[in-house]
């Protein structure tokens, strides 16, 4: 027996072939219904589902994120994130004076970029999400997202820096956005670059950077786009050249350091290669004065496990508990947010609270904003000019720094012995991004 789908398919027309779509079951079934090609067919042959999805009162969302692998520092909160969001739609949603129940189908990506393309396709095919959420690398992230492009699925990102996330997925400068279902909010390198030119003259230098910046989306992103705007500020670069993620010798680039003198270190790897490089760099005496560190060190787990040689560290925070704004969907404040997680968990607060967060927000104002939530077309449409309050501050699309992307503020800060609770603090050094923000204090010498 033919199901719903398959009959209202076969009766529709297809703009691309001006023939009925009239097959039989078992090829309808190859070609749309099983294999993960059937996103591009349909979003092809109807928009990517734009019809009004038949009546029906559920909306499912999608969240892909890293909980296991290398770059699970990110999963952390994610258990407590899903209760809050899921506490906070399980009353649904009401658009347009209709009642839609809500549900949140959650999918570990392993870290692993191909892992990452399997539950995408999974959650649009059999789970048939009507909005996709990821967060977290771009391991995770850009596979998702593409999946979500093929198959005309709504899809929102955070946490990877824009320029890997846009134009690692195949976008051009200066040319129109190929992206009509995707849509990122997170920081860039300009304000990368604004953060450490703002920290980094705190500490006195010779202003020689060492850098270790990876054959990877973020790290290609960074070396186009960061090393130059540094350079134009009067840095020197001191790059031994992309290296490929899980390299386990980096004798030659220590060494290199050491000959330069390189009195500042900054670097983009995953967490396993950095812990990697920086025991070796003890072992070689290698202690520049400022050790800037990003995509790990972000969490207190991560320094944690450096031991001694994790006090000190420079890192970039793109949330935290001291961030003077609100979840729109929860109502919860930023203080509230990082308390509740430590006081349910027993754990320091983690910075990927407020991004993950804030993409339910994106997600409840994106469906309530859309005539019909069902229809994807409308949805992405809705998304496209959405302005929506979260604990990273208010998200507006449409004003750049390119089609589909909101750039996010970045600070950057030192971990520090605890004074209290937990063994660990992180500290707020400067806020060029967000003056809104608090700063605690003044950078400290590494060495």
């Amino acid at each position: 027996m033919l199901t719903a789908l398959e009959v209202r398919l076969r009766r529709r027309r297809c703009p691309l072939s001006r023939e009925p779509l009239s097959v039989p079951r078992r090829t309808f079934l190859r070609q749309a219904g099983v294999l993960a090609v059937a996103g591009p067919v349909l979003a092809a042959c109807s928009g990517g589902l734009g019809g009004s999805g038949g009546g029906s009162t559920k909306l499912t969302i999608g969240f892909v994120s890293p909980r296991t692998g290398g770059a699970a520092g990110f999963g952390e909160p994610d258990g407590w994130v899903l209760d809050q969001a899921r506490k906070a739609l399980a009353n649904g949603l009401q658009v347009a004076g209709k009642s839609y129940a809500v549900e949140v189908v959650d999918k570990d990506s392993q870290s692993n970029p191909q892992r990452s393309a399997q539950v995408a396709n999974d959650l649009i095919n059999s789970n048939g999400v009507d909005l996709m959420l990821a967060t977290s690398t771009p391991e995770t992230v850009n596979p998702v997202s593409d999946a979500c492009e093929a198959a005309g699925v709504p899809c929102i990102s955070s946490v990877v820096p824009w320029e890997a996330w846009y134009f690692g997925r195949g976008a051009k400068e200066g040319q129109p956005s190929p992206f009509k279902f995707t849509y990122h909010f997170c920081f860039g390198t300009e304000q990368f670059h604004k953060s450490y030119t703002s920290l980094w003259p705190q500490v006195p230098t010779n202003k020689k950077v060492g850098v270790m910046w990876p054959n990877d989306a973020d790290g290609n992103a960074v070396r186009k786009s960061l090393g130059p705007l540094l350079t134009q500020s009067g840095y020197t670069i001191v790059d031994p050249g992309a290296y490929t993620d899980g390299t386990n010798d980096f004798s030659a680039q220590i060494a290199q350091f050491k000959a330069e003198n390189c009195e500042i270190f900054n670097t983009f790897p995953l967490p396993p290669d950095f812990a990697t490089f920086w025991r070796q760099a003890a072992q070689q005496g290698y202690k520049p004065k400022i050790a800037q560190i990003a995509k790990t060190g972000l969490f207190s787990s991560q320094i944690e496990a450096q031991g001694q040689l994790g006090i000190g560290l420079a890192g970039a925070t793109y949330w935290a508990p001291t961030w003077p704004y609100k979840s729109s969907l929860t109502g919860l404040t930023s203080q509230q947010l990082g308390d509740g997680y430590s006081n349910a968990l027993n754990k320091q607060w983690n910075q990927q609270l407020g991004p993950s967060v804030a993409l339910f927000d994106v997600a409840a104002a994106a469906l309530k904003a859309a005539p019909d939530p069902k229809n994807k077309t409308a949805l992405a449409k809705a998304i496209s000019t959405l302005t929506v309050d979260t604990p990273v501050g208010t998200l507006a699309w449409g004003k750049g720094p390119v089609p589909n992307v909101v750039a996010t503020p970045i600070l950057a800060g030192q971990w520090r012995k605890g004074t209290g609770r937990f063994p660990l603090e992180y500290v707020i050094c400067e806020n060029a991004n967000d003056p809104n923000v608090p700063v605690a204090s003044r950078l400290q010498p590494y060495a």
